[in-house]
């Protein structure tokens, strides 16, 4: 299984120069919890997803798809541009 949430974790943390310990004490979770999300060997509880979306300045929407919405919408209009090219 595909670990999406932990890689939006760890990349959206690193682009906020933050260390795992870090967030963690944002959270009052440790940074082994931190680190078992990153990493795929767990997920956080839902207790901490409100903090942990607006500690990462990113949606739980966000968190949980494991991709930046401005992407995805990104990735849509350029798949309707290849659909409108193939059209013609």
């Amino acid at each position: 299984m595909e670990n999406r949430t932990g890689r939006v974790i760890a990349q959206r943390r690193k682009e906020l120069k933050m260390t795992q310990k870090e967030l963690a004490e944002k959270l009052g979770v440790t940074n082994k919890a931190v680190s078992k999300w990153e990493t795929g060997q767990g997920l956080p509880d839902v207790s901490v997803l409100a903090a942990l979306s607006k500690a990462l300045n990113i949606s739980v929407d966000e968190l949980l798809a494991g991709e930046k919405q401005a992407e995805k919408k990104l990735l849509s209009e350029e798949w309707e541009t290849e659909k409108r090219r193939a059209v013609y």
